[in-house]
C-alpha cells in the first residue's frame, strides 16, 4: 500500500522556514566568527597596534590629574556665599541618612573667590595660576558619584564599578585605540609617592587583556622598574626575544593564543625598547631654563609634580595615549583628605599643584598640543559644606552629591561653567553629570563610542559606562 502526501508550495515554505533561517543564521554567526577571531589574533599579535576610532576625533591623548583624597568644591570652584553667611549655623535641610555622623554645622570656606578670564568664572585663592587659564577650562559643578569611601570611590572614577576588576579608562582606551608609540606603554601612571587606597588595580585591565593595565612609572633616577638590560650585548636580548616568539608561536598553533603569554612577550619586547627610549624621556636636559621655571622645578614645594607635568607633556609629544598622575605626598598632611586642618592641609597640596598644572597647560598649547589632548582635572568625590572635627581646625568629610571637575583641551569648550549645585553647595541640582557620562564624554573627544566599545565577559558584552552614560555635549566645542 502506499501513501501519497499531497501540500502546496506554500506549506513547504512554511515547513521549510526554520531550516532556511537557520542557514542563514550560521553563514553569519561564522562570519561574525571569523571578524572576532581576526580582531582579537589583531590585538594579540600587536596588543597597541594603532586601530580606527568610530567616528573623527577631536583629540589623541589624555591627561587625567587625580587629585586623590577628594578635593572641596565649595574651596575650589564652586563658592557659596549663603555658607559663609551662615557659618556655625545648622544645614537646614536633612542630610542623607547613610551620611556618617558628622556635624550638622555650616562651615564658611576660608579662602576667597575672585572672578578671572573673560570668561568671569569663579576661582579660589587656592589656585591663583590655574584661575589664569579659566578661558581653556569647562569647569563641571554638578559632579555626581555612588561612593563616599575612597577605595570604592577610586574604582569607581577610574572604572566605572565600586568593585575591584573591572578595567581602567585608561586601559579601555588603550584597548579601543592602541598606541602610536612604540617604545613606550600605551597607558602611564606617574606614582609621585603615593599610590591611592584600592592599590595598582584602580589602574588595572580587568577582564581586557593583560596588556592594557597600567605601567607605573616612579619618581627618582629609574622610573621603570626591570628594564635594566639583562645581556652585555643587544644581540643576545633579540635572540631571546626571538626564541620566545618562536616558541609562543608553536604553542598558539597547537593550543590556541593565551592572553598571559601573548601579554608577557609584549611586555618583553616592549621592555627591549623602553631601555632606549626611557633614559631619553626623563633627561630634561634639553628643556630650557623657562620651561622647568613654568613647571615649578625651581622651587621645592612644586618641583616634584612640575618634573611629572612635564614628564606627561614629553609623553603626550611621543604619542603615549592615557597619563594619569597622581598627586604629591606633602609632609604633615593626608593627601586631599582633610578631615580637619582643611585650610592647612588644601592650602599644602594645591601649593605643589596648581603651578606645575598651569605651567602643563600653558606650555601644550603654547606647543600646539592642548588641542589634541584632553586635560582632565578632579578626585573622587568632593567634601561636605559643614564642619568636621574642632571648630578651630575644622575639615570636611567625603561628599559625592554634587561636587567639581574641569576638563580642557582637545575638543573642550573652554570658558564654560557647567551644571550647579544648590545654593549650601550639598546637592547637584542642575544639569547633573555622572561618572559614567564624564567617561562617555572623554571616549567621545577620542573618537570611541561608549555604546560600541565592548568586551565579552561574564556572558555579556561589558563596557566603560556599563548601561549608563551620556555625552555631555554642552561642554564640547
Amino acid at each position: 500500500m502506499s501513501f501519497q502526501i499531497r501540500f502546496s508550495r506554500r506549506d513547504a515554505l512554511c515547513r521549510a522556514a526554520n531550516g532556511f533561517g537557520g542557514m542563514a543564521l550560521s553563514a553569519l554567526l561564522a562570519e561574525w566568527g571569523h571578524a572576532q577571531a581576526a580582531t582579537a589574533n589583531d590585538r594579540s599579535l600587536d596588543p597597541m597596534k594603532v586601530r580606527a576610532p568610530h567616528h573623527k576625533p577631536s583629540a589623541q591623548s589624555v591627561i587625567f590629574l587625580f587629585m586623590d583624597g577628594g578635593v572641596s568644591h565649595v574651596d575650589s570652584f564652586d563658592p557659596k556665599e549663603r555658607v559663609r553667611k551662615e557659618s556655625g549655623k545648622e544645614l537646614p535641610f536633612a542630610r542623607p541618612k547613610h551620611v556618617r555622623a558628622v556635624s550638622p554645622v555650616l562651615f564658611g570656606s576660608p579662602f576667597e573667590f575672585r572672578k578671572y578670564g573673560q570668561c568671569g568664572a569663579d576661582v579660589s585663592s587656592m589656585f591663583p595660576h590655574v584661575a589664569e587659564c579659566v578661558d581653556d577650562l569647562a569647569i563641571v559643578r554638578s559632579m555626581v558619584a555612588e561612593h563616599s569611601e575612597h577605595t570604592a570611590g577610586n574604582y569607581f572614577m577610574h572604572s566605572g564599578s565600586g568593585l575591584q576588576g573591572r578595567p581602567s579608562m585608561g586601559a579601555w582606551v588603550t584597548y579601543g585605540l592602541g598606541s602610536p608609540c612604540r617604545d613606550l606603554p600605551g597607558f602611564v601612571v606617574m606614582d609621585t609617592g603615593m599610590i591611592p587606597p584600592g592599590g595598582l588595580d584602580i589602574f588595572g585591565s580587568g577582564f581586557l587583556p593583560a596588556s592594557y593595565q597600567a605601567a607605573p612609572f616612579r619618581k627618582g633616577q629609574h622610573p621603570v622598574a626591570d628594564i635594566a638590560p639583562r645581556e652585555s650585548e643587544v644581540a643576545l636580548q633579540q635572540g631571546k626575544l626571538g626564541l620566545l616568539r618562536k616558541l609562543d608561536g608553536r604553542s598558539a598553533g597547537r593550543y590556541g593564543p593565551v592572553d598571559e603569554m601573548e601579554a608577557s612577550i609584549a611586555n618583553y619586547e616592549l621592555a627591549f625598547r623602553m631601555q632606549a627610549a626611557v633614559p631619553g624621556l626623563t633627561d630634561l636636559s634639553s628643556e630650557t631654563e623657562a620651561t622647568k621655571k613654568l613647571y615649578g622645578l625651581d622651587d621645592k614645594d612644586t618641583e616634584e609634580y612640575g618634573r611629572a607635568c612635564l614628564m606627561a607633556r614629553r609623553m603626550v609629544e611621543r604619542g603615549v595615549r592615557f597619563i594619569e598622575l597622581l598627586s604629591p605626598p606633602r609632609p604633615g598632611h593626608d593627601r586631599w583628605d582633610q578631615h580637619a586642618k582643611l585650610k592647612d592641609g588644601h592650602t599644602a597640596n594645591a601649593k605643589a599643584t596648581d603651578k606645575p598644572i598651569a605651567g602643563l597647560l600653558t606650555d601644550l598649547k603654547a606647543r600646539g598640543l592642548l588641542g589634541q589632548t584632553v586635560v582632565v582635572w578632579g578626585g573622587e568625590f568632593g567634601r561636605t559644606p559643614t564642619a568636621q572635627g574642632s571648630p578651630g581646625a575644622a575639615g570636611r568629610d567625603h561628599h559625592p552629591y554634587g561636587f567639581s571637575m574641569w576638563l580642557a583641551g582637545g575638543g573642550i569648550k573652554g570658558g564654560t561653567t557647567y551644571g550647579a549645585t544648590d545654593e549650601y553647595g550639598y546637592y547637584a541640582v542642575e544639569n547633573k553629570v555622572t561618572v559614567h557620562d564624564l567617561h562617555a564624554t572623554v571616549l567621545h573627544l577620542l573618537g570611541l563610542d561608549h555604546k560600541r566599545l565592548t568586551f565579552p565577559s561574564g556572558g555579556r558584552e561589558m563596557r566603560l559606562t556599563d548601561v549608563h552614560g551620556e555625552v555631555v555635549k554642552a561642554i564640547l566645542a
